[in-house]
């Protein structure tokens, strides 16, 4: 039961870690543009045999 002392406190910090870094993700806007990407893989701007 003495694990459960250190096990505990390790998990709280590790889900604060997590929270925090998800916040930062949210306030830096990088979840602005969900469907740029969909958009973007089918473009065909970019190819990934271009010719020589």
């Amino acid at each position: 039961m003495n694990i459960l002392t250190y096990l505990i406190p390790i998990s709280l910090i590790l889900g604060a870690v997590g929270l925090v870094a998800f916040i930062y993700t949210v306030k830096s806007n990088q979840y602005d543009d969900p469907e740029g990407d969909a958009r973007r893989i089918l473009s065909d701007d970019y190819d990934d045999k271009p010719k020589q």
